[in-house]
């Protein structure tokens, strides 16, 4: 069974380096996510019915019904593998944001001072091509907000079509990925109280 990803620790350096960012979302997708289908299937006792021997006495037209899942099996792995790496995920989306949100830009100073300078500039890309580095650029906290923004809406798609699977298999409780995720959260916040 996989394991949660690591939370990796919180800067605004890890933040601004996009890379790292997209690349800790990937791993972390891609380990749980992404291989939904067989880390349910590795909650399955194999040899829990035995093998049939008629089973391939002759072709099987339509695919053969998935076997239940055991419903401790999948309320740990939620628990202790899935719940865990979506809330790391959001931890890190969430503390980015609020970087991206912080007024105190380092870049914001050299931007205002190429603006000025820049708008007095006559710029005619016919007669220079490369006229266009005088545009302004994003700020970088811009640039960072709309990343995040971006890997928001995947994370709600990719835990959306998770979830999908996972009542699938397990059983649908009747309830949204994301109420699932705040009872988790809840339970977790009253096991920290008590301890």
């Amino acid at each position: 069974m996989s394991q949660p990803s690591n939370k990796p620790s919180l800067t605004p350096q890890f933040c601004f380096n996009e890379t790292a960012l997209r690349d800790f979302l990937r791993l972390s997708r891609g380990t749980i996510d992404d291989s939904i289908v067989q880390n349910l299937n590795a909650l399955v006792t194999p040899a829990q019915y035995g093998f049939d021997p008629s089973s391939t006495a002759e072709r099987q037209v339509q695919p053969t019904r998935k076997k239940p899942i055991d419903p401790q099996a999948c309320q740990g792995f939620q628990d202790k593998v899935l719940f865990p790496s979506w809330q790391t995920r959001s931890d890190v989306l969430n503390y980015c944001a609020g970087v991206a949100l912080d007024p105190n830009d380092p870049d914001l100073v050299l931007r205002q001072a190429e603006t000025a300078k820049d708008r007095e500039r006559v710029i005619d890309e016919r007669l220079d091509p490369y006229s266009g580095r005088f545009f302004p650029r994003e700020a970088r906290t811009e640039s960072l907000a709309s990343l995040i923004r971006n890997e928001r809406m995947v994370e709600g798609i990719i835990r959306a079509r998770t979830w999908g699977l996972v009542t699938e298999r397990c059983g649908d409780i009747g309830i949204r990925w994301e109420e699932a995720l705040n009872n988790w959260r809840a339970s977790q916040e009253r096991r920290g109280n008590e301890a």
